[in-house]
């Protein structure tokens, strides 16, 4: 379970080096996560498998989004509908 985490971290600092264009060259972003320009590949592929438009922009040397997402994972809190009852309160 430990390694989903660490991976689910890894795509969520990508994402934000890809919103502020700054993940530099794919070695580069390599280097900074500490894993593989293989191991980069397969999780940039992971992200376009999950919809992310990825491109890599020579100008710019920086993976960008080909148009605006966003990204998430984790649970959050629904609104609750005011009609809702809960049927152990009593």
């Amino acid at each position: 379970m430990n390694t989903l985490i660490k991976q689910i971290e890894v795509i969520e600092r990508i994402d934000q080096l890809i919103r502020l264009q700054a993940t530099g060259t794919p070695e580069v972003l390599a280097y900074r996560l500490g894993v593989s320009k293989t191991k980069l590949y397969r999780i940039i592929n992971i992200m376009k498998d999950l919809n992310a438009p990825i491109l890599y922009n020579v100008a710019a040397q920086s993976f960008v989004y080909e148009e605006a997402v966003g990204f998430q994972f984790g649970f959050y809190e629904k609104q609750r509908s005011t009609s809702w009852v809960n049927p152990f309160v009593g």
